[in-house]
């Protein structure tokens, strides 16, 4: 099979993003691993990788600084359209957003957007209902405990990558 395409849709703003410079790792029916450099040059975030768990709503990613040293997770609410002729995926986020820092903590984000969003007609009812069970059911992970037994296939692969490909960074 060759190398699907993969594109961000935004809602807001509304933009979809082609993501020419991921470099693929993994992928199978329901997950995709990539690892990549940031869109745009940001002062603290470089790079990262990132697992999409396509049948659960998650994109899991991990966020580097400059110094090659975690940042920490961030968890998008997806939804994931497959075009089968283009074998093209496009992962629309879904706005509402979770940060897990390396200490375990965490931070939700962006619950009104969300809303605001869906008042405005840019998220169906059907998607605002996603979105938010999906973030259930993300945050049950976390208090649970468990968030990094769904995030193993990730740390597996970003260590696979590291051993074959380390990282240079600037002093």
């Amino acid at each position: 099979m060759n190398r699907p395409l993969l594109f961000r849709k935004r809602l807001i703003p509304m933009e979809i993003v082609p993501l020419n410079g991921d470099r693929l790792l993994y992928m199978d029916s329901h997950m995709i691993i990539t690892s990549w450099e940031t869109l745009k040059p940001k002062i603290e975030l470089s790079h990262g990788y990132s697992l999409y768990l396509m049948e659960q709503g998650f994109k899991i990613s991990r966020f580097y600084n400059h110094r090659d040293q975690l940042m920490y997770w961030y968890c998008d609410l997806i939804e994931t359209e497959y075009q089968e002729p283009e074998n093209t995926y496009v992962f629309t986020d879904l706005l509402a957003d979770v940060i897990v820092l390396p200490d375990g903590s965490n931070q939700i984000l962006d619950l009104d957007v969300l809303s605001q969003a869906y008042l405005d007609g840019l998220l169906t009812k059907e998607q605002l209902c996603r979105a938010l069970d999906c973030l259930h059911r993300l945050l049950q992970t976390i208090y649970a405990g468990t968030f990094e037994t769904i995030a193993a296939p990730l740390l597996e692969w970003e260590n696979k990558e590291r051993k074959n490909t380390p990282f240079c960074c600037e002093n």
